[in-house]
Formats: C-alpha cells, sequence, structure tokens
C-alpha cells in the first residue's frame, strides 16, 4: 500500500493550547503514524505517514487545530507521496504509532 509522508509545521497561536494532544487524538483516529512536538520557535511541528486520503484530512484537521487554537499557517516541509520504506523508518525511528514529544 502506498504511503504518503509529510513533515508539518504550523504556526499560529498554537502552544499551550492542546494542540498536540488532539492532533495526536485526530491522527490516531486517522490511522496515521509519526509524531508531534513543540518547536523553540513557538510553533507545532511533526510527522505523518499514512493512505493518501487520510494524509489529506489530517492536513485539514491541522488547517483548522481546535477550537482553543488560532492557526495562522501550515507548512509542508516535505510532501512525499509513494515513500519508501527507509524513509518511513528514519522518519520514525522506533515508533510503531503517533506519538507526542517533548
Amino acid at each position: 500500500m502506498s504511503q504518503t509522508l509529510i513533515q508539518f509545521k504550523v504556526t499560529g497561536d498554537v502552544q499551550g493550547v492542546n494542540f498536540r494532544h488532539y492532533t495526536q487524538k485526530e491522527a490516531q483516529k486517522l490511522g496515521l503514524k509519526g509524531h508531534v512536538y513543540n518547536h523553540d520557535d513557538s510553533s507545532v511541528q511533526g510527522v505523518a505517514i499514512g493512505a493518501e486520503e487520510k494524509i489529506k484530512q489530517f492536513q485539514y484537521f491541522l488547517s483548522k487545530g481546535p477550537s482553543s487554537a488560532d492557526v495562522h499557517n501550515v507548512e509542508l516541509i516535505k510532501n512525499q507521496q509513494n515513500a519508501s520504506e527507509e524513509d518511513i523508518k528514519n522518519a520514525l525511528g522506533d515508533s510503531s504509532g503517533f506519538e507526542v514529544r517533548r
């Protein structure tokens, strides 16, 4: 099955509003793998891997965020369709699900 890999950066009022938690819940609901974390520049960044249609749904979620967030922009740092097993392994590390990183 073809997998799409995205690396994303979400800017706006996205830290301190449970953005990572809701992102994890949405990713798990969609069956995605990856991670999300708060970056030093006040953005939330992460990686998501899954079926192309599920990734599109996830991107829509990122653009809106939870009601407590104010998303200004979602930048796709990487958008790779048909990601290789090596690319996926490099992006996930030891993770097998979708996790919140510190």
